[in-house]
């Protein structure tokens, strides 16, 4: 009896030294995984230069196509799980949602607006088109001022209402002729899906494109039970964010399912504006030409009759969270922080990338 009491017991020890051995290679692969590749651990040093810009509490991911997180940078109070507003990061999910419709033959990007919303044909806006809201050239009279754009959304109880107030406004100038930054093009378009869909855009694109993406801690639903905004009123968090932007780099793809066409995804980097045509852009984002949905930080050079690309698009939102990918270079980041986005944070984020740059390289031409 004892030496088979022996044997057990010499067999349950067996059993538990082999779970701590592979624990322990577990949790070992992991931290190396954390480790920085491609010689990003310089990005540390650039990141405490700049933490009076960016604050004590954010987060940093850079995702290497074909490969996976290659720097991870966790500080403060912020983890990559963390939930918090994104605030105009919105606006480039928001486009992706209607590129899927657009993939589905539903609607076009040169669809005039009013074959959806009949306001727009009665206030004289037909020329308007689904394009045009995407770049922010509806040319309706707009307000550059954040704190009365908010109090103005307050008095709406739905997009059908807010899209209509739009279609009621002046015209400051002629569709497709020049650029005016905010919430009138992207909540239309929004709006538009809405119609064609029977359903609320809140919903919508938490079935069609962030459960699909695994987003599951994003969404644009309101605790409060207030309107939605598809401009700016999604929260999210770096890990979910990361993952719609390795969608895009690799072409719509994600874990093997094909979320947006590549033609779509093609159409997203195709520059809408040149520098004559932006008459206001936020302090973050002078100097940038825009395409559908997000800004343009490098572009091919333009050539006859041809719209030029992007090579690396943004989605720089108010509240500091900054998105970025290199097609090129062939990578994503995302800086994911607590702070107010600032001019001088705007240089931050072209100073990272000029790290990563230099660590990752890439043919861009």
């Amino acid at each position: 009896m004892s030496l088979k009491i022996k044997f057990y017991c010499l067999k349950f020890s067996l059993f538990i030294v082999s779970l701590l051995i592979f624990q322990t290679s577990k949790a070992q692969k992991k931290q190396e995984q954390l480790q920085p590749k491609y010689g990003l651990g310089e990005l540390d040093k650039i990141l405490e230069e700049k933490q009076d810009l960016i604050g004590r509490d954010y987060v940093v991911l850079v995702w290497k196509k074909d490969d996976t997180v290659v720097y991870k940078k966790e500080a403060g109070e912020y983890k990559s799980k963390t939930v918090a507003p994104i605030a105009s990061c919105s606006k480039w999910l928001t486009t992706a949602l209607v590129m899927q419709f657009v993939d589905e033959g539903k609607i076009s990007l040169d669809d005039p607006v009013m074959k959806y919303i009949p306001e727009f044909e009665k206030y004289m806006k037909r020329y308007l088109t689904i394009r045009h809201c995407l770049s922010h050239m509806t040319g309706i009279e707009d307000d550059e001022k954040f704190l009365k754009k908010i109090l103005q959304r307050k008095k709406f109880e739905s997009l059908e209402e807010e899209a209509n107030s739009f279609a009621a406004r002046e015209i400051r100038a002629n569709a497709g002729t020049d650029f005016w930054y905010g919430n009138i093009g992207l909540n239309i378009a929004a709006r538009v899906l809405e119609v064609v869909s029977k359903r609320k855009f809140d919903v919508l694109i938490k079935q069609k494109l962030f459960i699909p993406l695994g987003m599951r801690q994003t969404t644009f639903t309101t605790l409060d039970g207030s309107l939605y905004n598809p401009s700016g009123g999604a929260k999210s968090t770096a890990d979910d964010y990361m993952r719609f932007l390795v969608m895009l780099m690799n072409k719509g793809k994600y874990n093997g399912k094909q979320i947006l066409s590549e033609e779509s995804v093609d159409e997203m980097m195709k520059v809408q504006t040149t520098s004559g045509m932006i008459k206001y852009a936020p302090k973050a984002a002078e100097g940038f030409n825009y395409a559908l949905g997000s800004w343009v930080v490098e572009q091919t050079a333009p050539k006859a009759n041809e719209l030029s690309i992007a090579t690396a698009l943004a989605s720089p939102g108010l509240f500091g969270t900054w998105p970025m990918i290199d097609f090129c270079r062939g990578y994503a980041y995302i800086l994911f922080v607590k702070n107010f986005l600032g001019e001088e944070r705007a240089n931050a984020h072209l100073e990272i990338k000029k790290v990563v740059d230099e660590k990752i390289k890439g043919e861009c031409k």
